[in-house]
């Protein structure tokens, strides 16, 4: 019952969303051209999505490559195999 409460909260919050697309969401109209209009001007980088993902979202960015480069080290410690030194 909690599941279904749940997903029905879900899906009637996403009435309020834009439409996938939407050129008036207030995205498109006030995030993406102030970053394309000010990142020379702010980052000295002449490429957008570098801008955004390196500049202004660095410690997002630092973060997401923290938990991938932990899983990666995880997997490693958990698949690696154990050589036994004696022999029989």
């Amino acid at each position: 019952m909690i599941v279904i409460l749940t997903g029905a909260v879900l899906i009637y919050s996403t009435l309020d969303m834009p439409d996938w697309g939407d050129p008036n969401s207030p995205a498109s109209l006030h995030v993406s051209p102030r970053y394309i209009e000010k990142t020379i001007e702010e980052t000295a980088t002449p490429n957008a999505v570098t801008s955004v993902l390196a500049d202004y979202r660095g410690y997002d960015t630092l973060g997401e490559t923290t938990v991938i480069f932990t899983a990666a080290v995880v997997c490693i410690l958990l698949l690696r195999r154990f050589e036994d030194d004696k022999t029989l």
